[in-house]
């Protein structure tokens, strides 16, 4: 749940780590006479430039944070059968230890990245909203070693989502989580295990899908990942079961009936938005609620600031609508569909 800067001997290959603690480090500098400049982040603030060793803060981008109430983040670990699963959650402002939360899991991109101790900007605002926020790095995360990290390798959907389901009863076995209002979400990666979650896990009520793809057959030959298709799963013609196995959100009819947001970028080579527009059409051929949200021109990572503010907004909104019974919409933004 650390993200350190460190040295590395080329030679050697022995590491210094440079920092320590609950933080993530995102980026640095190093200037000729050798110091070095760390962007960081905690649990508690948004990224700043600090002086590396001298404990000095250069910037002062966020002070809007010391006027903002923010909740409690506590970190968490369980068992998923023999392993230890790690995470954190965070706690709406003001909550009350006697108090169950509705639930919001925020599954991350890679798969091999890690929840960190760093500001969550997109939890802090669930938070905001009334929700518990568990992070959870599944096995598939970076952080804990290769071994952990290949555990999901051609086995998409299995361990790790398990690990997420692990997560989820953790919460409700310490009395945070309400088990009648959990949902999931997720970007990328986050957005393709969102898509195993809804048909894995029976408990989850609500769901948002970004950049994600269920049928991974669709998309073989239209991303990015030929080489990694080809060195992790095969060819889809020489190892079928492989492929057919991954795709049982889509292609399994009895799975994945929950309320899903599906949302994607026209201009994405990543995960292109075939992923989210086949899961969208499955959900509503099916009679399951469902939307599609496509954010025109923008590639993976969404840097439009009102699609930022909107994607939020459509979140909480669905959230809101399945696990709080609240009826709201939001205006399409450019290139959206129903």
């Amino acid at each position: 749940r650390d993200t350190y800067l460190a040295r590395v001997d080329p030679a050697s290959g022995a590491i210094q780590y440079l920092t320590e603690g609950r933080r993530f480090g995102s980026d640095f500098a190093v200037a000729p006479d050798g110091r070095i400049a760390l962007l960081e982040s905690d649990p508690a603030r948004p990224a700043e430039l600090v002086a590396l060793g001298e404990s000095r803060r250069l910037t002062n981008h966020n002070a809007w944070v010391d006027e903002r109430a923010l909740g409690e983040v506590r970190d968490v670990a369980f068992r998923s059968g023999d392993v230890e699963i790690h995470g954190y959650v965070t706690l709406p402002p003001g909550a009350q230890a006697t108090q169950r939360h509705p639930l919001v899991v925020d599954l991350h991109g890679g798969p091999v990245y890690q929840h960190s101790h760093e500001f969550n900007l997109e939890a802090r605002l669930y938070a905001a909203a009334g929700y518990a926020v568990l992070a959870v790095n599944p096995r598939g995360s970076s952080g804990r070693g290769f071994d952990f990290s290949r555990a999901i390798y051609a086995d998409w959907g299995n361990l790790d989502a398990k690990d997420i389901s692990a997560g989820i009863s953790h919460l409700i076995e310490n009395g945070i989580a309400d088990p009648d209002r959990i949902g999931v979400v997720g970007w990328s990666y986050g957005g393709i295990l969102t898509d195993y979650m809804i048909a894995s896990d029976p408990r989850i009520r609500a769901a948002v899908s970004g950049a994600g793809v269920a049928n991974v057959l669709a998309t073989f030959g239209v991303d990015m990942y030929a080489r990694e298709y080809l060195l992790e799963l095969g060819t889809p013609w020489d190892n079928f079961d492989v492929w057919r196995r991954l795709a049982y959100p889509f292609l399994e009819a009895d799975r994945a009936n929950v309320p899903t947001l599906f949302q994607c970028a026209t201009a994405d080579d990543n995960v292109p938005c075939v992923g989210a527009q086949q899961m969208y059409l499955k959900l509503k051929t099916r009679g399951v609620p469902t939307r599609l949200i496509a954010y025109p021109g923008e590639n993976h990572g969404l840097v439009v600031p009102s699609y930022l503010v909107h994607r939020m907004r459509s979140n909480i909104d669905w959230f809101n609508q399945w696990l709080l019974g609240e009826r709201r919409y939001v205006p399409a933004a450019p290139g959206a569909g129903h």
